[in-house]
């Protein structure tokens, strides 16, 4: 079955989550915006979007399934709300209110780790059918090394629950703290059991951050349960990353599908020659132009295309074929 194990939606008012304004206002987030024809911040926005993604997987023949990830609020040391950090929060209930809907999309849940309720969130959302957990720490506010984490960590090892956590840069959302962008700090979910998905690769989203593909290469040589996943690598600022973990063949057996939708998946010229880019760029499905420009450069073995499928969380609703 051919997951992709990384696809965002928006929520703009409760009870589905929010938007801030400083968020709307930002540049990338108006790009993406304006991209998918979103001119408002409300309930019928978030029916627009949603309907354009799906619209996008049924089109996408390719792609049996999609894992949307919810995106909690961001909590305190002490485990409390922080509304004024809290730039993005989609709730794990409307997650699970629109893959009940859609048979091609699947849970992905989202539980900051230092709230009060981690554990009993994440156990609510195992039976609702959660196939991951996303987390992006440096937006979210959360040091995956930790201790508040390690009851979590327990509780996703215990249900066979995948991590897919951001590493590296981040530019679409604001940041509360860059020092937690190193997939080095995922080592302690990992020695409690976690299977750990570094989404990105530790990939720096613009010149001049630090970049973590070093650390990501030697993690995935060094623990069994540590992957990386391929979204948004076609992005003009991380597609350099491409060569070095496509010809590593230990690291290449590490990789797994995403596509990190609604961002647009964007082939370079010195990748694919001038002629080679005109083609893909006349895909105007963002899901399929992400998978034909990763077979474009050599991605085609199935193990790639499935590994995704079989390190989440087995559904018990299967997609639709």
């Amino acid at each position: 079955m051919l997951v992709d194990c990384h696809v965002h939606v928006n929520a703009f008012h409760p009870p589905h989550g929010r938007t801030s304004r400083a968020l709307l206002g930002r540049p990338s987030f108006r790009y993406l915006r304006w991209r998918l024809g979103m001119k408002g911040a409300d309930e019928g926005t978030e029916r627009a979007l949603v309907a354009a993604l799906a619209a996008e997987l049924a089109g996408a023949t390719e792609v049996d399934a999609a894992v949307i990830l919810a995106f909690d609020a961001v909590y305190d040391r002490e485990g409390g709300l922080d509304e004024g950090n809290t730039h993005l929060h989609v709730e794990n209930d409307y997650v699970i209110e629109l893959v009940a809907r859609e048979p091609k999309m699947l849970f992905g849940a989202s539980v900051h780790p230092y709230r009060r309720d981690a554990v009993a969130e994440l156990e609510r959302c195992a039976k609702a059918g959660a196939v991951l957990l996303k987390w992006l720490p440096i937006t979210q506010g959360m040091n995956p090394a930790d201790p508040r984490c390690f009851p979590l960590y327990e509780a996703l090892a215990h249900f066979g629950i995948p991590l897919l956590a951001h590493t590296g840069g981040e530019k679409t959302l604001p940041n509360i703290d860059i020092s937690v962008a190193d997939p080095a700090l995922l080592v302690p979910a990992l020695e409690r059991g976690v299977t750990v998905i570094a989404a990105h690769c530790g990939t720096r989203s613009a010149p001049g951050e630090t970049c973590f593909v070093d650390t990501f290469v030697r993690m995935a040589k060094e623990h069994e349960r540590f992957y990386g996943d391929t979204s948004a690598l076609n992005l003009p600022t991380r597609a350099y990353a491409y060569r070095r973990v496509l010809d590593d063949a230990a690291v290449r057996e590490k990789l797994v599908h995403g596509s990190d939708w609604p961002i647009p998946p964007i082939p370079m010229p010195g990748n694919h020659g001038l002629r080679g880019t005109a083609a893909l760029l006349r895909e105007r499905n963002a899901l399929r132009r992400d998978v034909a420009i990763k077979r474009a450069l050599g991605l085609t073995e199935r193990e790639y295309w499935e590994r995704a499928g079989m390190l989440i969380r087995r559904p018990e609703r299967a997609p639709a074929p």
